[in-house]
């Protein structure tokens, strides 16, 4: 039986029954997105360009619309070296494998991101563009991109700026090779990110599975089911609320975040 048989089989099988209002609200945010506020660092830079953590994601892609202030995007893809201007009401969204850096050109730049697969960035899809001997090295590359566990303020501000400047090392290091031997740093790059992410792999199937994959099942059953003029699925309607996590600012890669949690 082909899929789309199957797809059918599934509504006419869920059509009597009304769908959870709570189950379909646990799916998530619209597409199984998640959102958090940055404010980006103003950090000062061994280049003169202040601002976050060069990083990137080898499953999700992220969105940035700009809410304050203005700054760039400088990134290495596919396409080579870029710069993306930032500012008030821009749109600007990268797929996975795009590294990227936001520098604050204006001191104030805050954005609000929006990242697919939501689960999947909290659960460790990032990686930072460290030197290549700690990226080969995965109990290096942990330690280096872990945050002490306390609650001092001041002791996390400065290992996250330490962190951020290995980054920018490593960056350095990269957008060199990058400038003549494109296809070379990238290769050299993913093979690492992918070494690096490979223990958690399990554990994101489960995540997008429960997320995103669910809210994608969800449209194709509905789908179905209107086709065949059913409306058990308009029964899981309902409104859902989600707050902040406690705690206030978190030290992220680029910035301080606020940060809201998946619906469950």
């Amino acid at each position: 039986m082909d899929g789309t048989r199957t797809g059918v089989a599934a509504a006419d099988a869920a059509a009597p029954a009304r769908w959870d209002p709570a189950a379909t609200l646990a799916r998530g945010l619209p597409g199984g997105v998640a959102v958090s506020r940055l404010r980006v660092y103003d950090w000062p830079t061994a280049d003169g360009l202040a601002g976050g953590s060069p990083h990137l994601h080898t499953a999700s892609t992220e969105g940035y619309v700009v809410l304050t202030g203005t700054g760039e995007l400088e990134s290495l893809s596919s396409r080579g070296l870029e710069r993306t201007p930032l500012f008030p009401g821009a749109v600007v969204w990268f797929t996975p494998g795009t590294v990227h850096r936001l520098i604050n050109t204006s001191g104030d730049l805050e954005i609000m991101t929006l990242m697919s697969n939501a689960g999947l960035p909290e659960a460790g899809d990032a990686v930072l563009t460290f030197p290549a001997d700690i990226l080969a090295d995965p109990q290096r590359y942990a330690a280096a991109a872990a945050l002490p566990a306390t609650a001092d303020q001041a002791e996390l501000a400065a290992a996250a700026r330490a962190r951020r400047d290995l980054a920018l090392a490593g960056w350095a290091e990269l957008r060199a090779r990058a400038e003549t031997d494109l296809a070379g740093a990238l290769d050299a790059l993913y093979t690492a990110a992918a070494a690096v992410v490979a223990p958690r792999l399990d554990t994101w199937r489960e995540i997008w599975q429960a997320g995103p994959q669910s809210q994608s099942d969800a449209t194709n059953a509905t789908l179905e089911l209107l086709a065949a003029a059913h409306t058990a699925s308009l029964y899981g309607s309902g409104v859902g609320t989600i707050e902040p996590l406690p705690g206030g600012e978190r030290w992220g890669m680029c910035g301080r975040l606020t940060v809201w949690p998946k619906a469950s």
